[in-house]
């Protein structure tokens, strides 16, 4: 390892790819330096250690690219931090799992904590890294083989020289140590042109995906047969994650949620000793994660095998949305649509049920049916289980046309959401007087009463959309065990 060399240059290498963009956004005038800075010497190429997906290093030239087009930089500098460790309050030098911000780590495939990727349009692209430290070499036994790049300790004098230059930061904040003035509006800017081009997912993320997947189904897989009398939500848990880490997943993409009985009607609960009991709903929204590629699937299963007649028309209902929320993913399609298409299912389920009165689509209007489906129908999943979410800059003032919507825009080719409509009995909605007067006619409050015991059903799945239609990346995890 090099500790005294000047900055060189990582540029990149221009590609036909076409990346989709936001049409109306306001477009900066074209650098007159654009094809030099996109040469590119390929050994110079900075990567996330041993490289094993095949080519993850051209990728990384072609993510940038993309970037680049949809910056129009000029004269502005940007900055993408990694981030640092953070520490657990009070429990000494003991730091939460590092996760490097995505934006760092689309644009480096590296998440080693401290590195800063920076740009300049006049002289291209500097991957300035952290070197690994004695303590580190003791504590964790790092070797250094992610560290090719400018040393960090040159930041300074390269930010020194641009020291009159507007600056974008991305990332995570920087070192408290740099004297740096971020521009607000800039890099608010630069931010959601990011989000245009990490939004379609390339060949290498979609592999990753499915290795998620993969280990994320074996998780299910283990987790099924547990459902029986006398399990507890913790011990489905541990057998779940032990799965999903033999078959591959680096880690859990988040905290798993497992919540049995009443319990399955909190949206995230997290696992507990409750003791499952016979004829109960279990719900599972789980998923393993490779390479910071997350999967994110939900099931909701009988304890014993057997739904009762009740839980059987719901889950029905449930499943029926989802398949007609499903079928509408297709390029173009506004992600509202994809919405209110399960609502409408959702609804008209509910009157053929008993439990709402009415004319459905007056009932998605009113408002009564997210009673019962209090949630979006789903959010981007990919580097992460919220990816690349911010608004289009031509509608970043827009508010959603529907609370708790994730995502306001037309799907695209290479997206990938996920699609999860429910039915949940939620005592703190559903006996709120407020409410119920609101929908004293719509809704039969003596029937909900009744069923405020019931919890909740959540089928979620992974749609990956395609230039004619979609595929269901998680369409091999039963519905029903």
């Amino acid at each position: 390892m090099q500790h005294h060399r000047t900055p060189q240059r990582v540029r990149d290498r221009r590609t036909s790819d076409s990346v989709g963009s936001d049409s109306t956004a306001r477009r900066r005038p074209r650098s007159p330096h654009r094809t030099h800075t996109l040469a590119v010497d390929d050994d110079r190429i900075p990567r996330l250690g041993p490289v094993t997906d095949p080519g993850i290093e051209q990728a990384v030239q072609r993510r940038r690219a993309a970037a680049l087009a949809e910056w129009g930089l000029v004269d502005e500098i940007v900055l993408v931090g990694a981030g640092h460790p953070i520490g657990v309050p009070g429990r000494g030098d003991l730091t939460y799992p590092f996760h490097a911000h995505s934006e760092y780590l689309y644009l480096t495939d590296r998440n080693r904590p401290g590195g800063v990727l920076a740009f300049d349009p006049q002289d291209g692209w500097f991957d300035f890294v952290a070197e690994v430290t004695d303590e580190e070499r003791l504590w964790s036994g790092a070797t250094g083989e992610d560290t090719d790049g400018v040393p960090l300790g040159q930041l300074e004098v390269w930010l020194g020289a641009r020291r009159e230059r507007l600056v974008a930061c991305l990332g995570a904040p920087m070192s408290e140590s740099l004297e740096v003035s971020c521009d607000a509006a800039l890099t608010s800017d630069l931010r959601l042109a990011l989000d245009v081009v990490r939004r379609p997912k390339d060949a290498i993320e979609l592999e990753r995906m499915r290795i998620a997947e993969r280990a994320t189904r074996a998780a299910f897989s283990a987790a099924v047969p547990l459902l029986v009398d006398g399990s507890t939500e913790r011990s489905v848990q541990i057998e779940l994650e032990a799965a999903a880490l033999r078959a591959g997943g680096d880690a859990m993409a988040y905290d798993t949620i497992i919540g049995s009985g009443t319990n399955s009607a909190v949206l995230h609960f997290l696992p507990s000793g409750r003791i499952l009991r016979n004829s109960e709903l279990v719900l599972i929204d789980a998923g393993a994660e490779y390479r910071g590629y997350a999967s994110d699937i939900t099931r909701t299963y009988p304890v014993g095998g057997r739904l009762d007649p009740q839980q059987q028309e719901l889950h029905a209902l449930v499943y029926a949305a989802e398949r007609a929320a499903i079928a509408r993913c297709v390029p173009g399609t506004e992600w509202v649509d994809v919405h209110l298409t399960a609502g409408q299912v959702i609804a008209e389920g509910l009157v053929a049920f008993g439990l709402l009165r009415g004319e459905p689509s007056a009932l998605v209007e009113s408002g009564a049916v997210w009673l019962f489906f209090p949630h979006g129908i789903g959010h981007l999943v990919g580097l992460g289980v919220r990816d690349a979410g911010g608004p289009l800059r031509s509608r970043r003032d827009t508010p959603p046309p529907i609370a708790n919507l994730r995502i306001n825009m037309p799907l695209e080719p290479g997206f990938v959401v996920t699609v999860e409509p429910g039915i949940y009995f939620v005592p703190a909605i559903l006996q709120d007087p407020e409410r119920r007067a609101q929908h004293r006619d719509g809704v039969d409050w003596d029937r909900v009463d009744r069923m405020l015991g019931f919890g909740g059903i959540r089928i979620e799945d992974n749609v990956h959309i395609t230039p004619d239609g979609h595929e269901i990346l998680t369409a091999d995890v039963p519905v029903l065990g």
